[in-house]
């Protein structure tokens, strides 16, 4: 696993960015990637040349906050193992990031919006294993992301929903169920949506 150690850039803000950037995007039933079956992906990024996002309700079933601490050999000083890694996407699977509440930024950090921040560096890994990072985050490994173009045409051609973001189902330790609710904040039952086609 990799993530930065010495960010030589300033915190950069994408609170006045257009497209979806800070929203969710949920995969819909017909979705034909096996990878992204009922993803939640809360979009970072999202611009002309491109978007990123990361995938936020895949919980890791064999990868710890702590034993991410110990492969950068970080010793916790306060307990966090109740902070969730997450398969972020496929995208460079090794690569960590960690997406947080904007009380908690540094350089390098990139500020979505007023609530929500994304850092990539060891700083920030520190501070939580310290006990004074942000009030609230969760971990990644890999990303998701899309060339120009590529993300509006998935969703002209129904592979995904966007619905504005919450930060309360974003840090929700209920990973599992983040897609049935992301679903319901728009009054959605997903049941009915099996084998539909529409437009998202």
């Amino acid at each position: 696993m990799s993530i930065e150690n010495d960010p030589s850039t300033p915190a950069v803000s994408l609170k006045d960015s257009p497209y979806l950037t800070g929203q969710f995007l949920i995969a819909m039933p017909t979705m034909g990637d096996p990878r992204f079956e009922k993803s939640v992906i809360y979009i970072c990024h999202h611009a002309p040349e491109g978007a990123m996002g990361l995938i936020v309700n895949k919980p890791m079933q064999d990868l710890k906050f702590p034993d991410v601490l110990q492969q950068l050999k970080i010793t916790p000083s306060a307990p966090c193992d109740q902070i969730m890694v997450h398969r972020g996407g496929p995208v460079a699977p090794a690569q960590g990031f960690v997406l947080h509440s904007t009380d908690f930024v540094r350089k390098g950090s990139l500020i979505v919006n007023d609530t929500v921040a994304l850092s990539a560096t060891t700083d920030i890994l520190r501070a939580m294993a310290a006990g004074f990072g942000p009030k609230r985050s969760l971990m990644a490994l890999g990303y998701s992301g899309w060339g120009k173009g590529q993300l509006d045409s998935e969703i002209k051609q129904n592979a995904w929903l966007n619905v504005p973001a919450d930060d309360d189902l974003l840090f929700s330790p209920s990973g599992t169920d983040k897609w049935n609710r992301a679903m319901a904040k728009i009054g959605i039952n997903p049941s009915l949506l099996s084998g539909v086609a529409g437009r998202a």
